[in-house]
């Protein structure tokens, strides 16, 4: 049976590696959060580092989920001491775990507060796919995924929970995550999409137009 794959990335306003407070207190959250989502029905696996110090993502050795990749769009450090962003990779039995992970429970109350951590790049933040049973995505693999969410919008090849594909390519119905979770996904996708029509800067590093998809 296939599991869902799902990729996030965000840019940060402070490197991880900063003392300054609220650096602290989003490295201590995201602890938090990663200890609960990893106890949801559903979960099955998300990308461990098996070395490394806070920042050492470039560095770190990621076993099976390879190595460590970001989209065009990130531009700031690479070292321990400057890298400035938060990733996640995670496998799940299906799209409904996935979601009430995301927008429920502690996520949900970091995610209220996530501009006061992340810079507002007017590109999507995460991305979701049909993997096959027994296959580890890499870290290539999400960054590849949400770069062509980014170019093309959703597809039953990168999609976001607003506007998801079955496992048979076709767009999944409201009842599948249910109808109040649609709306509110449907709401983040809105309020993503203005906040690219507004931003003073209209295409990434390589020159694209930025094509805005959801906020997770």
């Amino acid at each position: 049976m296939p599991h869902l794959a799902l990729y996030t990335f965000g840019v940060l306003k402070s490197p991880l590696a900063d003392h300054a407070p609220l650096a602290r207190e989003f490295y201590d959250i995201g602890e938090a959060v990663y200890r609960k989502i990893s106890q949801y029905p559903g979960y099955l696996a998300r990308a461990e580092a098996a070395d490394g110090d806070r920042g050492a993502l470039f560095e770190a050795d990621w076993g099976a989920w390879g190595e460590f990749a970001v989209p065009t769009w990130y531009g700031k450090g690479r070292t321990v001491k400057t890298t400035a962003l938060a990733a996640t990779l995670s496998l799940w039995t299906d799209l409904r775990p996935a979601f009430d992970a995301v927008y429920t429970g502690l996520h949900r109350e970091a995610l209220n507060r996530r501009y006061d951590w992340f810079e507002r790049t007017g590109h999507p933040t995460y991305v979701c796919w049909w993997i096959a049973d027994g296959v580890i995505p890499t870290w290539r693999n999400g960054v590849s995924r949400l770069e062509h969410l980014h170019d093309h919008g959703s597809a039953p090849h990168a999609f976001t929970f607003h506007d998801s594909f079955a496992l048979d390519g076709n767009p999944t119905s409201s009842e599948v995550l249910g109808r109040r979770a649609t709306r509110f996904a449907d709401k983040e996708a809105r309020g993503v999409r203005r906040l690219a029509v507004h931003l003073p800067d209209s295409g990434d590093a390589a020159g694209r137009p930025t094509a805005s998809a959801g906020d997770g």
